[in-house]
């Protein structure tokens, strides 16, 4: 059994590809190595280059293995099926080409449920018809990953989106094939939607593939729940701390994994503002030291 450690570009403000704000692709990578990673995630499409030579030559450069990508799109929009569609389609090869396993699939924030992120008891929910529909989104692109590509495939709970708290993730658990669909479990949107992480893990560790480790500032956290606040302000105000400083507990986290049985990687996600004077390197490495003090290798 072996659990490897990873980074992804949100961790350096990466959220969309077209955001002028984003670092250099080549940054991220070389980032990313010296702060003692192995693995980076894709990141949103279109950030890496699509070009199998130009990013392969410079994972390799960087000593990375590419882990995986997100498809960070509005599964609950019918509309917008097009462009999920697409970003799948391109995610997949990418990922294909680099012999990458993990597609991760997540329903982007919806203005619907935007305002009560961390209010379970509060948030709109789909009608039957709705619902159906958005499972069955959700399922097709899951079964592309896996027939089409060769891909793990997992459901990625996720603030502000239709894929939230925890009853709507064990529900469509319940209702997608565990061949067809596993779960990446974020360990910070977990806690920002007010259920226990490990708890949750405890229950559904068997069908976890894959694992992004992301932690909760307690007090932003009440902050931001009890104002409203948009997830990306959220961010501003530091909502995602370094690993070890909030709400989730990390060492419950991995004997869970080991407990279990866990082979493969872990993602470090500390989503972040890039107009903030941060340094993305110095939380990367202050995250890896931080899981090495606490037993991963």
């Amino acid at each position: 059994m072996t659990i490897r450690i990873g980074n992804a570009p949100c961790s350096w403000g990466v959220e969309f590809a077209d955001d002028p704000r984003n670092p250099h692709w080549r940054k991220v990578l070389e980032e990313c190595a010296a702060a003692g990673y192995r693995g980076i995630e894709l990141g949103p499409v279109g950030f890496m280059p699509e070009d199998p030579n130009m990013l392969g030559d410079a994972l390799d450069e960087f000593a990375l293995t590419l882990i995986g990508g997100v498809v960070f799109k509005p599964f609950h929009d019918r509309s917008q099926w097009a462009d999920v569609i697409d970003a799948a389609g391109r995610t997949c090869k990418s990922l294909a080409s680099h012999g990458a396993k993990h597609l991760v699939l997540i329903d982007s924030i919806s203005p619907r449920r935007a305002p009560t992120a961390g209010r379970a008891d509060e948030a709109e929910q789909m009608d039957a018809a709705e619902w159906a529909a958005f499972r069955d989104r959700i399922a097709y692109v899951a079964r592309m990953g896996r027939e089409e590509y060769g891909l793990t495939v997992s459901i990625h709970a996720h603030a502000g989106g239709f894929m939230d708290f925890e009853p709507e993730l064990e529900r469509l658990l319940d209702e997608v094939d565990e061949d067809v669909l596993k779960i990446c479990f974020d360990t910070g949107h977990h806690s920002y939607a007010g259920f226990d992480p490990v708890a949750f893990m405890k229950r559904h560790a068997s069908r976890i593939s894959y694992m992004h480790f992301k932690d909760i500032d307690p007090v932003v956290k009440a902050k931001v729940v009890e104002n409203r606040t948009d997830f990306y302000k959220a961010c501003g105000q530091g909502i995602f701390c370094n690993l070890g400083r909030g709400d989730v507990d990390f060492k419950a986290v991995r004997q869970v994994l080991l407990d279990s049985g866990f082979d493969g990687w872990c993602t470090v996600e500390q989503d972040c503002d890039p107009t903030l004077d941060v340094s993305p390197l110095d939380d990367a490495r202050a995250n890896r030291d931080y899981l090495y003090s606490i037993g991963f290798n």
